[in-house]
């Protein structure tokens, strides 16, 4: 940015994404943090981020194929709901064509339920 004399136009104010403390059923970690997957379509995992705009901000749910990394769903809302994190997953789901027994490993936040799944 500085050899193109590029500047942002504000700095990124800080916008929480993860609401953990919530009393909805929490599903257990079936990963316990071994990320390696020998085939796709098998574990994917999901996030949720933030983009500021000039209409304010925009919340984008992605789903990527542990086995290699790549985004197999995505969903984009002004509101960061559970159906942001459902809409994702069924993009993936639906694109896929997925078998029955997909992980879905997240933060667990309050927009990631056990129904998700």
């Amino acid at each position: 940015m500085n050899e193109n004399n590029i500047f942002s136009k504000l700095k990124r104010k800080y916008k929480a994404t993860t609401y953990s403390d919530h009393n909805f059923n929490v599903a257990p970690n079936l990963l316990k943090q071994d990320f390696t997957v020998n085939e796709p379509n098998k574990v994917y995992v999901g996030d949720i981020t933030y983009i500021g705009t000039d209409e304010g901000w925009l919340y984008l749910a992605t789903v990527v194929d542990l086995f290699n990394r790549e985004v197999v769903g995505w969903s984009m809302d002004t509101t960061m709901t559970r159906n942001l994190v459902i809409d994702a997953f069924n993009a993936a789901v639906n694109k896929e064509n997925t078998k029955e027994g997909i992980i879905f490993h997240s933060d667990r936040g309050v927009q990631v339920r056990q129904e998700v799944v």
